[in-house]
């Protein structure tokens, strides 16, 4: 997803006052970002869940650093050659909106396939043992040479060693980072990571340029199960 509706996703999402929640329930009961700006407060409330607080601020046009910051990621986004996929599109993981806070919107690099439905998370310790990572790099492969897509998280250790024994296969794996699509980390995975968008996907569901703070690797985790 690009251009204009792209931008209605990115103008929702940084209205002040509204989290992931209350912006998937919003599309999901009016079925646009473009809908639930031309709804009526009373809608918003009583369909949305809204306070009026937050319908009123859902009706203010976005401020001047709003604007530029949609304009920079809408930007970055083409640079980069990196696509959107919100919950509303058929290529969302079907898996992944069953957990309880699946994202609004997904950023990828890549491809997702009809084959990534069957696939297994494998993720572990940044400091784990050289047998541990051997170990890990032996099932991967074995894992995704019988058709298994390989979901791991790019960090050093574990999830790196269950991302080559994926293209070892070979096989399909995806990345999911706790940082921005425009960045890689850790940084000396960046050719780890061109192998991976080869033959498979990178994904996110922070905003261009957000830095791998640790809060994010949480919820990154709960996207890697899903």
């Amino acid at each position: 997803m690009t251009g204009p509706a792209l931008r209605s996703w990115l103008k929702l999402r940084a209205v002040p006052g509204l989290g992931d929640v209350s912006v998937r329930r919003l599309v999901q009961a009016f079925g646009s970002p473009d809908a639930v700006f031309q709804a009526a407060t009373g809608d918003l409330m009583a369909r949305g869940g809204l306070t009026r607080e937050q319908a009123d601020a859902l009706h203010r046009p976005p401020d001047t650093e709003t604007t530029r910051a949609i304009d920079a990621e809408l930007r970055a986004l083409e640079r980069r050659r990196a696509s959107v996929i919100t919950c509303l599109d058929e290529r969302y993981p079907a898996r992944l909106l069953t957990i309880p806070d699946p994202p609004p919107l997904l950023y990828l690099s890549g491809e997702l396939t009809d084959a990534d439905r069957f696939a297994v998370a494998v993720v572990g310790s940044r400091h784990a043992s050289p047998a541990g990572r051997a170990i890990t790099e032996r099932l991967s492969r074995e894992l995704a040479a019988i058709g298994l897509t390989i979901i791991s998280g790019l960090a050093r250790g574990v999830d790196a060693a269950a991302h080559r024994g994926a293209l070892a296969g070979p096989g399909r794996t995806i990345a999911v980072l706790g940082c921005g699509i425009d960045q890689t980390y850790p940084r000396e995975h960046q050719t780890l990571r061109d192998a991976i968008e080869g033959a498979g996907a990178v994904m996110t569901e922070c905003p261009v340029g957000a830095p791998p703070h640790p809060h994010h690797f949480p919820k990154r985790n709960r996207i890697i199960s899903g």
